[in-house]
Parts: C-alpha cells; sequence; structure tokens
C-alpha cells in the first residue's frame, strides 16, 4: 500500500497489455527518401511493456491484440513469442491485396543536429476494427491477473479501439488488477481520428478508470485538457510544471495514485540529459540525471514504464520504483529497436550508479 495501490500477490499472469502490434521500419541514419534498406522492429506502445517485463524482468505477461494471416502477421507473431509474451488474438484473414493490415511504423534515427521523423502506414488496420465483444476477458483473467496496461495510441486508432480499453480496464477492475494507462499523446494519429476535442473527450473517460497514469505535462494538457500551471519549467529536465499539474489531475480524477513520466533534454539526436518524476500517493519522486549517449531512443518512454511497473510489482520502494524504471528507459535507448536487450542485473547496477566500464 506504500505506492496507494492494492496489488494481488500472485497471479497467472503479473501484467497484460491491450493494444496494436506494429512492425516498424528502421533504416538507421539514412532519411527514408535515401534509404535502401530497412531493419525491422516489432513494436507497439502497449506491447512494448508487456514484452520488457517478460524479457528483461522475467515476469509472466500477455498482449491482447488483433493479428493478421499473412506474412507480416507471422513475422510479428514470432517476435512476440521470442519476447516470451503470452498472446491472445483477434484474428483477421487478409485478402492478399488491401488488408486487413498490420500497421507500419517508418521512423529514422536521425543524427547529429537532425532529429527523427516517424511516420505511418495505419491504412486498414486490424486493430483499428477490434470492437467490444472481440475478446472473452474472463477467460483471458481466469488464472488471476495483477495489472492491465493500455495506452492512448490504441485509443486513437478508431471510434471502437477506446470502447474495447473501457471493456478490458472494467474486467480487469472486477479480476482485482491495478488498471494502468499512458496517455502517448500523438497529434498526428489523433488529427487523422477524430482531432484535438475528440482525444480529450476519448481519454478523459479512460483516465476516469485508471489507477497509474503516465504521461509528461504536455499529454496531461493535450490529452486530458488539464490547463498548466502558472509557473515555467527552467528547462525540460525541471519537474515544477508536471508536479504543478497534479493537483488539477487528482481533482479531475481522484482515483489515480500513480502519476508518472520521463524529463528529457534533447542536446542532439544522440546526446540527451535524461531523468523521471512520479507523483505516488502523495510524495513526489525524483530520478537522477544521467546524460545518455543515444542508440535509438524510440521505445525509451515504454523502457521507463516497464521497470517503474516491475518494482511496483515486486513491492520496490516507490523512489526505487522510479529508478528502476529511469534505469531501464536509460538503456534501452542504448540499442536497436523498442524492445529491451538489456538485463534486470544491469539494470539494478545502473540504477544503483553503474558505469559502462567493460564486465569480465
Amino acid at each position: 500500500m506504500k505506492h496507494g495501490l492494492n496489488i494481488l500477490p500472485d497471479g497467472a499472469l503479473d501484467f497484460v497489455s491491450l493494444g496494436a502490434l506494429v512492425h516498424r521500419l528502421d533504416p538507421g541514419i539514412i532519411p527514408f527518401r535515401k534509404a535502401n534498406e530497412c531493419r525491422i522492429h516489432v513494436s507497439g506502445g502497449e506491447f512494448n511493456c508487456a514484452a520488457n517485463l517478460a524479457d528483461c524482468f522475467g515476469l509472466q505477461t500477455g498482449i491482447v491484440t488483433a493479428m493478421a494471416r499473412y506474412p507480416i502477421g507471422d513475422l510479428i507473431a514470432e517476435r512476440v513469442r521470442a519476447m516470451g509474451v503470452k498472446p491472445f488474438y483477434k484474428y483477421f484473414e487478409h485478402n492478399g491485396v488491401t488488408g486487413p493490415n498490420m500497421a507500419t511504423v517508418l521512423s529514422d534515427r536521425g543524427y547529429g543536429v537532425r532529429g527523427p521523423i516517424v511516420f505511418y502506414n495505419r491504412a486498414n488496420e486490424a486493430a483499428a476494427q477490434l470492437k467490444p465483444g472481440d475478446f472473452d476477458w474472463k477467460e483471458i483473467f481466469s488464472g488471476g491477473v495483477r495489472w492491465f496496461h493500455s495506452g492512448g495510441i490504441f485509443a486513437s486508432l478508431s471510434p471502437t479501439t477506446s470502447e474495447v480499453i473501457l471493456e478490458g480496464m472494467q474486467a480487469a477492475k472486477k479480476a482485482g488488477a491495478v488498471v494502468s494507462f499512458d496517455l502517448n499523446y500523438r497529434v498526428k494519429l489523433w488529427k487523422v481520428f477524430g482531432g484535438a476535442d475528440r482525444a480529450v473527450e476519448i481519454l478523459r473517460k479512460i483516465a476516469a478508470n485508471v489507477d497509474v497514469l503516465v504521461g509528461n505535462e504536455e499529454d496531461l494538457q493535450s490529452g486530458l485538457g488539464i490547463p498548466g500551471p502558472e509557473v515555467a519549467a527552467r528547462s525540460k529536465l525541471d519537474p515544477a510544471v508536471f508536479f504543478g499539474m497534479i493537483e488539477r489531475v487528482l481533482k479531475a480524477f481522484p482515483q489515480v495514485k500513480v502519476v508518472a513520466t520521463t524529463l528529457r533534454e534533447v542536446h542532439s539526436t544522440n546526446r540527451h540529459s535524461w531523468s523521471a518524476v512520479a507523483w505516488m500517493n502523495g510524495q513526489t519522486y525524483t530520478a537522477p540525471t544521467a546524460e545518455l549517449d543515444v542508440y535509438d531512443r524510440v521505445g525509451g518512454g515504454d523502457g521507463f514504464a516497464s521497470g517503474l511497473f516491475y518494482g511496483i510489482l515486486t513491492g520496490e520502494e516507490p523512489a526505487e520504483a522510479v529508478k528502476l524504471g529511469w534505469a531501464h528507459g536509460a538503456l534501452l535507448t542504448t540499442t536497436p529497436g523498442d524492445t529491451t536487450m538489456v538485463s534486470a542485473d544491469q539494470v539494478r547496477a545502473f540504477a544503483k550508479g553503474g558505469s559502462a566500464r567493460i564486465q569480465r
């Protein structure tokens, strides 16, 4: 209860995410307009957390999502298995021409003064067609579930995906799970799928069911329509604005027990100052600041959320849970792709002040 959360001591699944699986095409530092090859990373804001918690931290996790029967779907499903995540799929038959498709995210890494550029092909996306009634939540949660998670990217995809989120959250609450939500406000997605006013309407409805909220001050303002306080941040690492908004968040959503986010000052594409902050059950916590040499920044925020959730699920003190999230997010930016390639031992060592000295 030190986090203000009632967490079940055990369950067949420690953590279940609901969201869209995607594949990200990554040409490295070459802009797409000049690219001649790409790496393929399997991703999804909600899936990343389940994958990180399974692969790095050894928890039992699942992903509830859409899956299209065609070679790209096969590729994605193989990576889900490789990360140790249990899938709960609603299958769609691909017609061989137009879909339904597994979404494509296209993102170069940028370099130096040239920032990464992200764009999408989510045409006829299978996950956008998900609707209430597509999943048997009673069966999914039958062995017990401790934590349920979803996010704003999935909520933005169609008029029905937010309804699936609400259905899943209500079922999770009945099963006794903690419910979390990452606002992950994406202007490009909401611009196509309803606009700013629609985003606020949907995300506020979802937030009313949430115990743990992840999002920075921009997410809170743009996603939930909560005005910022009369305080100016001295830098991107200054938590004053974020903490200044907490009272307004709690007034709108009094059931929320944890609000957390990363803080990042971008000096160049490959050099970031990195920290994290959280409000938990009436107390505030701030992680140290690390100077990061960034290889691939995509997924760093999900890396933070994963480490934070792990710390809370395993009964760590709040300050230590924030540091575990901060450390895991930092380490995730040192490897390619959106999901973890590091070990829990590495995360704990970095959280305690570890260095990059060679390990023999």
